[in-house]
């Protein structure tokens, strides 16, 4: 039935019988991509007959129907007309694995990141009524998703409102892991009974009718409440009960571990080593069992971020605040002000979602909070909204931070372990996926804050790696000697602060520098290397930047961007070659071979460009 589904119209006609074959179609097609393509597993297994539901009751595109999260979106692709394409999810030039306009008139916006439906719903409903459109406003919510903060500033904006917005509250009790907190408490009171629906106080308070709970799994009862929703006036909430992972028993046993799978790995591809979170866990592991001061914060991501580890070895420690970014933030500032030794396991994309919180409670108090910034720099198949490729950026322009990111696993325990000596705020940021496997030594140890590592000395160019950034200088520099040109290899292990004695001896006794940077241009690593230049007066230097142009990445595998980005050891190797042609060429020219660049031509200030897509 589903290779003839045209779009969501074709429901409204199915019987119950052709309902629950399409179903099950649905959940034979998710157990056949996505163990091989990766992605979310439970949550869409989970939300089968919930999206059943919801196309049947209202009318997509023009009743909007926003996809809170969106890691449950898969089951409304199948059946909004991209079965056909479902064989690329996650694939470079496939299917976004979340709510994708560029892909479908049925997905209002990109949505990846949670608790924004509400807000997005009660902005449709408005312009509506300003406008003289038509049209329902869904929020569908869950997964964990109504922990955060953000999803009450838009009740009570909404309640105050009077507005018909229906929520669907998708309660599977879960985040990755299980939700946390006192609302998932309070909601695992309610379930689907033949009693009738009751009525929890926490949403008349904000002047929300409430409808269920409804069994989640039953189409004809939840489009019986999804019809009554659409009487009700105002705004109302239609509580759904759901299991993650439903019909996999794997799953619906373990819904932790099953709300995600890696792509499967080739045949031939040997075994990756160990990732960065689990080696960065590890790190704060063994700093917690030194020093009873270290505490661990997490916002709901206890297992991508790897502190599952911690909160096993230290429970009293170990503070899980829910999908809450903002609060966390604060929250391990107050640990601080008390004289705890608080670190931030977090998504260097989700940082962004504290902002304020990371400048106004930590930063400008000058405290000890120790950031370790997970999936920074590309992650890959979760595509645009999930890239870590902002963080030096938004961080290194506030006052009092100190920004570090490792050229390996070795170093990230050392850099950890000097964070938390530092008395002040300090970020240490790696990436996703698994690390170089080299080993590691048997005692971390503090790095003289503001210095970077030569690794290799020469005469004809420098290469500035920031995290990977070493790895691929070190070998485009290998490359490099064997055609005869010298490279100097610096690990710059921060972002700031800069090492700037000697930034600006290699800016006078070389003269051609190459900075190396997973992370985007504007405003990055280079930018500050090149501001330091600009503020000494450097002059006969040439600058140029290798990193992220400004465009948002998209999905595709993180081997295919840095290629793409020319981040690799073949793209910095054409860098130089492209930028300082005159390295390759001295012998026919009668250039010098040795030494300093040629300074015959007229002193300027440094010059920089920036690397685009290739």
């Amino acid at each position: 039935m589903l290779e003839h589904l045209r779009g969501p119209h074709d429901l409204k006609r199915m019987t119950a019988p052709e309902l629950a074959t399409l179903a099950q179609e649905i959940r034979d097609e998710l157990m056949r991509v996505i163990p091989r393509n990766g992605g979310h597993y439970g949550p869409n297994l989970g939300a089968v007959e919930l999206t059943l539901a919801l196309h049947r009751a209202f009318d997509s595109p023009r009743d909007r129907l926003f996809w809170d999260v969106g890691h449950q979106c898969y089951p409304h692709k199948l059946v909004t007309g991209r079965f056909p394409q479902f064989e690329t999810l996650r694939q470079e030039g496939g299917l976004f694995g979340y709510p994708s306009p560029a892909e479908s008139e049925h997905d209002p916006v990109y949505a990846a990141h949670a608790g924004h439906s509400i807000s997005l719903a009660t902005g449709v409903v408005l312009a509506n009524g300003v406008l003289g459109r038509e049209g329902e406003a869904v929020a569908i919510i869950g997964d964990g998703a109504m922990t955060a903060g953000m999803a009450y500033e838009a009740l009570d904006h909404l309640g105050g409102t009077g507005k018909r917005v229906i929520i669907v509250l998708n309660d599977n009790g879960m985040s990755i892991c299980t939700n946390v907190g006192a609302l998932p408490a309070h909601l695992r009171q309610f379930v689907p009974t033949d009693s009738g629906p009751t009525s929890p106080f926490l949403w008349e308070a904000f002047g929300i009718r409430y409808l269920g709970p409804v069994d989640g799994h039953d189409v004809a009862a939840m489009e019986a409440a999804f019809a009554e929703a659409q009487r009700t006036p105002g705004p109302v909430m239609v509580h759904v009960c759901t299991i993650k992972g439903k019909g996999d028993p794997r799953a619906e046993a373990d819904a932790a571990a099953w709300h995600d799978m890696a792509p499967a790995p080739a045949a031939d591809k040997r075994p990756a080593a160990s990732s960065w979170s689990s080696y960065a866990a590890d790190a704060i592991v063994r700093a917690a069992e030194r020093d009873p001061r270290v505490v661990a914060i997490t916002a709901a991501m206890a297992k991508g971020t790897g502190l599952t580890k911690f909160r096993s070895r230290f429970p009293e420690r170990f503070f899980d605040v829910g999908i809450a970014e903002q609060h966390a933030v604060a929250l391990a500032a107050g640990l601080a002000r008390q004289g705890a030794r608080p670190v931030v396991g977090i998504y260097s994309t989700f940082l962004q979602r504290a902002y304020d919180q990371f400048i106004h409670d930590v930063c400008i108090q000058e405290l000890p909070v120790v950031f370790a910034l997970d999936r920074a720099g590309i992650v890959g198949d979760d595509g645009k909204t999930q890239q870590g490729v902002f963080d030096y950026s938004y961080m290194r322009c506030i006052p009092n931070i100190v920004l570090m990111a490792p050229k390996d696993e070795n170093e990230l325990q050392h850099m950890l372990h000097t964070a938390l000596l530092h008395d002040g705020p300090i970020a240490v940021r790696y990436p996703r996926g698994a690390a170089l496997g080299v080993a590691l030594d048997s005692t971390p140890q503090r790095l003289p804050v503001g210095k970077a590592e030569v690794l290799r000395r020469g005469a004809d160019v420098a290469l500035l790696g920031i995290g990977l950034g070493v790895d691929s200088a070190i070998h485009a520099a290998e490359q490099l000697a064997g055609e005869g040109v010298s490279a100097t290899v610096v690990n710059a292990r921060f972002v700031k602060p800069l090492d700037r004695d000697l930034i600006l001896d290699l800016a006078h006794s070389v003269g051609r520098l190459i900075t190396i940077e997973e992370n985007a241009l504007a405003g990055g690593f280079g930018s500050a290397v090149w501001e330091l230049l600009e503020h000494e007066g450097v002059e006969g230097c040439r600058l140029y930047r290798v990193g992220v142009p400004d465009e948002f990445v998209e999905h595709g595998s993180q081997a295919s961007w840095r290629k793409r980005y020319g981040l690799d050891a073949a793209g910095v190797l054409e860098a130089v070659r492209r930028h300082y042609p005159e390295l390759f060429h001295r012998e026919a020219s009668g250039a010098r071979r040795e030494g300093a660049p040629d300074r015959s031509a007229a002193r300027r200030r440094p010059e920089t460009e920036a690397v685009g897509a290739r």
